[in-house]
């Protein structure tokens, strides 16, 4: 992936400023004339697997709520979730076609599988949008985070976790997410080139279907190959996965965990990092990642032209395509002394929602009230 050219944000920010404009194709009322599609529009909604809670909880109601306040809840969300099979996704993705949806928003099991479908979309005449993964085949535009940031940011405050002493002499387990996601590549490229020369990967899994379980199962094998008291920290691209880390390492009797990575700001990992047991998350706004790619869909299918340009104007290269229109939404690192400034501020979760009686101790320590 090339490194983004603009800032998202800008962007988004421009599309606000066409909207208010009485420009043909740039104009955000969805009751003007448009040369392509009105209000009733079907966007079909494509989604990989349930194992990460965001997809149900945030994206897919966040998508739904933007694509009927765009179209004056005239137009529709068609949704399908996966279930991290892709198969099943190319069934949903053929469903979608024969049912003449007018766009679909695609985020792929795998990436390179699905390359035929999205021909096929294409084929129909239908624009597909690649949500939070990079698919292969001819798509119109793709919408994610700069995800070798996100690798930069774990393995950066994975080493600061570690502290100024880090050495050759530190040994880390790497915990990779799918071979069959183009964006777990990008994460591991990212905090490679963190990592890279300054501690010793000692063991490196690539984990299928970025499951929580096969997660453990990789730690269980990599803590009986090091030793339990020889892991200075763990890179784990996801924060399901470290949770799965964080099972195996107490199941092996450790009681000071070493520092682990995450990303997503899971509840759970909020909670893991208010405690102790999992030293930070990668936080993804997926409001305005979820927002952006509905608002880029509505655009594409009614021919606003200008405003679909505004919301797309960082480049990508895919392995079948170059220069691929695209958004890439910034991130933060989350750690103990910023989840009220994130999670909170952002209403992704209310502080009653992360305090639980459980955790009540340890919020009122690092000032969570």
């Amino acid at each position: 992936m090339r490194r983004p050219i603009s800032i998202s944000v800008a962007a988004a920010a421009m599309s606000v400023t066409l909207a208010g404009c009485g420009v043909l194709n740039a104009t955000g009322s969805s009751d003007e004339a448009s040369p392509t599609k009105g209000n009733d529009i079907t966007v079909g909604l494509l989604l990989p697997e349930k194992a990460n809670t965001r997809y149900e909880n945030f994206d897919y109601p966040i998508i739904k709520r933007k694509v009927e306040s765009l179209t004056n809840d005239r137009g529709r969300v068609e949704y399908a979730n996966a279930e991290a099979s892709a198969d099943t996704q190319a069934a949903q993705l053929q469903q979608m076609v024969d049912d003449r949806v007018d766009v679909i928003l695609l985020d792929a099991v795998d990436s390179h599988a699905i390359a035929a479908g999205v021909q096929k979309a294409k084929d129909a005449g239908i624009p597909v949008i690649a949500y939070d993964r990079l698919a292969e085949g001819p798509i119109d535009a793709y919408i994610s985070f700069d995800n070798e940031l996100v690798g930069e940011v774990q393995g950066r405050t994975l080493l600061e976790a570690i502290g100024e002493k880090a050495s050759l002499s530190d040994k880390i387990v790497m915990m990779n997410g799918s071979p069959t996601d183009p964006n777990a590549k990008q994460f591991k490229a990212g905090a490679m080139s963190e990592l890279n020369g300054k501690v010793t990967i000692a063991q490196s899994f690539d984990t299928k279907d970025w499951k929580p379980e096969n997660a453990e199962a990789n730690m269980a094998e990599a803590i009986e190959k090091i030793g339990k008291d020889d892991i200075a920290a763990v890179y784990s691209a996801n924060d399901g996965m470290a949770g799965g880390i964080v099972k195996a390492l107490e199941t092996a009797g450790v009681t000071d965990l070493p520092p682990i990575t995450g990303q997503d700001a899971e509840l759970p990992a909020v909670q893991r990092i208010i405690a102790g047991d999992q030293y930070m998350s990668v936080y993804k706004s997926y409001p305005q990642e979820a927002e952006n790619a509905a608002e880029m869909a509505v655009a594409r299918v009614q021919g606003r032209d200008i405003q679909f340009a505004a919301l797309t104007r960082d480049k990508v290269d895919s392995p079948t395509h170059k220069g691929i229109p695209a958004q890439l939404v910034p991130v933060v690192a989350l750690t103990k002394e910023n989840i009220k400034d994130t999670v909170v501020a952002d209403d992704i979760y209310k502080l009653s929602d992360i305090c639980t009686a459980k955790y009540k101790a340890a919020c009122q320590a690092i000032g969570l009230r």
